[in-house]
C-alpha cells in the first residue's frame, strides 16, 4: 500500500540556487536543528558482502546490494533517463529503490516538485510531496554517521526526506545543476549517464506554481516506468 508520509527535501536553499526567486511562504524547512539528529543504529557497516541485511521501518530485513546497477527511468514525452546506482557507497538506497522500480512502484507517477537550477523530485503516490512506500530507510549521509563521498553534482540521484533523517522512502530527486551544500546531509546513490537534456527540458517546459517548485497535478511530467536493466 502506498501510505501518506512527510518526504521531501530539507535543506538550506541558497539564493544562488533560488536567484530572482525571492522568499517563499511555501518553502520547507530551511534548516535541520543539528540537536534534532536521529539516534537509530547505524547503517550495516559491510557492503562486500551480499548476504549484509538491513532493518527497514516495516520490520522486514532488507538484503543489500553491493556493487554498480543500472535503470532506466522513461518519463512521457521526453525519454528516458539511464542512471548507474552504486550499491557500495549507498546500499540501503540503491537496494530500496532498485525493489520499489522491480515492484512497478515508480511507473505512471511524476515529478512534482522542480526547481531549474537545482533539482526535480519525484517518486510520491500522492503527487503532493507528502506520499512515500510502505517503509522507511536509514539516511545514507554523514551527519547521520554513514561514509558516503558521492556528492550532488549536475546528475546525481539522491534520495528526498522530512526532517528526520531515517524518513527516506521512495521519493527522490535528480540534482539539475551542482548543488553540494546538501552533501552529508542527503543520500547521493548514483548518476545519470544518459539523458539530462530530459532534465534540462523538464525544467524548462514545466509551469511550477511558487518559489518552492511545486507543480500543479496536470502539470506533471509523468513517469511512465522505471526499468530496472541489471
Amino acid at each position: 500500500m502506498k501510505k501518506r508520509i512527510a518526504a521531501f527535501i530539507v535543506t538550506i536553499i541558497s539564493t544562488v540556487v533560488l536567484a530572482g526567486c525571492g522568499d517563499s511562504t511555501t518553502r520547507v524547512t530551511d534548516v535541520v536543528d543539528n540537536s534534532e539528529k536521529s539516534t537509530t543504529e547505524e547503517a550495516a557497516e559491510s557492503t562486500e558482502t551480499e548476504s549484509a541485511t538491513q532493518t527497514v521501518s516495516d520490520g522486514t530485513d532488507m538484503e543489500l546490494l553491493t556493487g554498480k546497477h543500472h535503470v532506466e527511468i522513461e518519463v512521457a514525452n521526453y525519454g528516458t533517463i539511464k542512471v548507474e546506482l552504486d550499491a557500495d557507497a549507498a546500499p540501503i538506497s540503491t537496494t530500496n529503490f532498485i525493489e520499489l522500480a522491480r515492484d512497478g512502484f515508480y511507473d505512471g507517477l511524476t515529478f512534482h516538485r522542480i526547481i531549474s537550477g537545482f533539482m526535480i523530485q519525484g517518486g510520491d503516490p500522492t503527487g503532493t510531496g507528502m506520499g512515500g512506500s510502505d517503509r522507511m530507510i536509514k539516511g545514507e549521509f554523514s551527519d547521520n554517521g554513514v561514509q558516503n563521498d558521492l556528492s550532488h553534482t549536475r546528475g546525481a540521484i539522491s534520495m528526498a526526506r522530512s526532517a528526520d533523517m531515517d524518513s527516506a522512502s521512495s521519493q527522490f530527486f535528480i540534482v539539475h545543476e551542482d548543488s553540494d551544500f546538501l552533501d552529508g546531509q542527503y543520500a547521493v546513490f548514483g548518476y545519470v549517464t544518459e539523458g539530462m537534456e530530459y532534465v534540462d527540458k523538464i525544467c524548462q517546459d514545466t509551469k511550477v506554481e511558487d518559489n518552492n517548485g511545486t507543480v500543479s497535478a496536470e502539470n506533471q511530467p509523468v513517469i511512465t516506468r522505471v526499468t530496472v536493466m541489471d
